[in-house]
């Protein structure tokens, strides 16, 4: 690991300068019992010791990136999405694949902007949800949370709770408009965390609309009165 981190940036073998370290890489890479999580417990571990250093709200942005990457056989890592590239000279659409995976990150930063470091992560592939899509536009209501790549959202938060802060009364969750999810809003109120879904109104000159999934005074049945509204 520490060849890989000198190298960055460079091939695996290139980093690893034999191919018995180039082969030990490999076999961490190919091992199902290694999780991202365990290969970034050192630094979960950093971000809570900054975490019990702040006084105050503790802001946990969530968001999803996208690792594309050019493969002629997708197979070999995965794919994202397809694109339509155009139409091509008999007029019908031509499409693109997409290779590559996806993350979903949990950014501990306090209120001032100062960022503290990881708290959850989540890779994964298009291959894991394949046929879920299809399922959605038959009834939504068919496909449980667990099996739709929007469970990432509930997962990320459970993690940051659980493994690293332990206090969800100090950390306000802060994410964009795909965290809309009713199922979110549940594990929510379940966890007694608080929850801010921010949404970009680009009508109205680029203004914030937001709403916080958890305000205090609100039984039940006034919360979702409130977020059925947002929606």
């Amino acid at each position: 690991m520490k060849q890989i981190g000198d190298g960055m940036g460079g091939s695996i073998p290139f980093a690893c300068r034999d191919w018995a370290n180039t082969k030990a890489a490999y076999r961490l890479f190919a091992n199902e019992r290694v999780e991202e999580a365990d290969i970034l417990s050192g630094h979960f571990a950093a971000t809570r010791a900054r975490y019990d250093d702040c006084t105050g709200r503790i802001l946990l942005v969530h968001d999803t990136t996208e690792f594309s990457y050019q493969r002629a056989n997708t197979s070999a890592i995965g794919h994202q999405e397809r694109h339509n590239t155009g139409r091509d000279k008999d007029g019908r659409w031509r499409h693109h694949t997409v290779c590559g995976m996806l993350l979903h990150s949990s950014l501990a930063v306090t209120v001032e902007g100062l960022p503290l470091g990881l708290a959850a992560v989540k890779f994964w592939t298009q291959k894991k949800f394949k046929g879920t899509a299809q399922l959605k536009k038959i009834n939504p209501t068919r496909v449980p949370i667990e099996k739709k790549e929007s469970v990432r959202w509930l997962d990320n938060l459970r993690q940051s709770i659980e493994r690293l802060l332990g206090q969800p009364e100090c950390c306000i969750h802060i994410g964009d408009r795909e965290s809309d999810i009713y199922e979110l809003y549940c594990v929510t109120q379940e966890l007694g965390a608080h929850f801010l879904v921010s949404r970009l109104r680009r009508s109205a000159g680029g203004r914030w609309r937001s709403y916080d999934c958890n305000r205090d005074g609100r039984d039940q049945r006034q919360r979702l009165a409130l977020y059925r509204r947002a929606q």
